[in-house]
């Protein structure tokens, strides 16, 4: 009896200070974290640990976590380096993609009725063709889903590539070629970034042309059906042999402007659509977000985690850590996530 007892004890400590872990704001084992917020205001963060996809969730603006729930344990999960899972949420669906080594991306959608994940149709519709791991999730209020991703599909070089999902549906749109460079491929190991808002559709990547490896832009707005023809974030540019494995941050303002930060030569940029480029910090691996007429960047330099707010023009240091990214919140509060030393770390600001 005694044994059991103790047996009893141990589990369910073992289970609370698992959960305590959480929910009070402590480091959780895991790689690349990234967040999508839903209509009600709950925060929803996916994560990878070897081959499982997790995700916790927050109701009170990232003040505590839930415990971290498996979505699938899938084999061979690419993970690192701006690749792992991706998320996204809409009024009443959520959605994760991840990518394995084959080249083939997983989708699994929550309903936030049940609270349940189930595992859906692949998003690329050849099998095999995004090897390279890299995209890109976002949704709009009425729970259809956008992503982009490179594809290698017909001759084996690096393409931009688009679908959409209506929660409804069983499966994807058919695949759009968005942008294949004339050079024969766009940048190998920068992840492409896609954003909505209003009616505006938006899709972000690093592009090589002409030798020079510089961050486009393409935007929709018709759901996905067409697409403008890309154009270039800044007035500079980066002839580089070699992919940089950076690929920078959207958003798109309230007013319908799309922004981006990125990287250059080692130093962080800020661009307003069709405005020069503003230099804000010096590192890598940057994200960007804004919301009304505030906008944060946040990014990595030299093992440190490091936000900017472009409204006060300052910089804050959040601590160590690597592959950052930076999320709006109804309060006004920004929600930043990265990872150090194999665990996700978070703070709200």
């Amino acid at each position: 009896m005694k044994l059991l007892l103790k047996t009893f004890l141990l589990f369910f400590g073992a289970v609370f200070l698992c959960a305590a872990a959480a929910t009070a704001g402590g480091a959780v084992s895991g790689q690349q974290p990234n967040a999508a917020i839903d209509t009600k205001g709950t925060i929803r963060v996916v994560f990878g640990k070897d081959d499982t996809i997790y995700t916790m969730s927050s109701a009170d603006s990232g003040q505590s976590f839930s415990e971290p729930v498996k979505v699938a344990t899938l084999p061979e999960m690419h993970l690192g380096m701006s690749r792992g899972p991706q998320i996204a949420s809409s009024r009443n669906y959520s959605l994760v993609t991840a990518m394995d080594k084959a080249g083939n991306i997983h989708a699994y959608m929550l309903s936030h009725s049940n609270n349940k994940w189930k595992e859906i149709a692949n998003a690329n519709d050849v099998a095999g063709s995004a090897p390279e791991g890299l995209m890109a999730l976002t949704a709009d209020k009425d729970n259809i889903f956008y992503a982009v991703w490179l594809d290698t599909r017909g001759n084996r070089k690096n393409k931009i590539y688009f679908s959409s999902l209506a929660a409804d549906q069983a499966s994807w749109a058919a695949n759009k070629l968005v942008y294949a460079s004339p050079d024969g491929t766009v940048c190998e190991c920068c992840k492409p970034n896609i954003a909505h808002s209003g009616n505006k559709l938006t899709i972000s990547f690093r592009n090589w042309l002409n030798g020079a490896r510089d961050i486009y832009y393409t935007s929709s707005t018709d759901n996905g059906e067409t697409f403008t023809a890309p154009r270039r974030f800044g007035q500079g540019t980066w002839k580089l042999e070699g992919c940089p494995m950076d690929g920078g941050g959207l958003a798109i303002g309230e007013s319908g402007l799309v922004n981006s930060a990125w990287q250059r030569k080692g130093e962080i940029f800020y661009s307003q659509e069709s405005q020069p480029e503003q230099k804000i910090g010096v590192g890598r691996s940057c994200s960007l977000t804004q919301s009304g007429g505030s906008a944060r960047v946040i990014w990595q330099q030299d093992g440190q985690i490091k936000l900017h707010n472009l409204n006060t023009n300052t910089t804050s240091a959040l601590g160590a850590g690597s592959w950052p990214k930076v999320y709006s919140l109804g309060n006004g509060k920004t929600l930043c996530l990265w990872e150090d030393a194999g665990t996700v770390q978070h703070k709200v600001i």
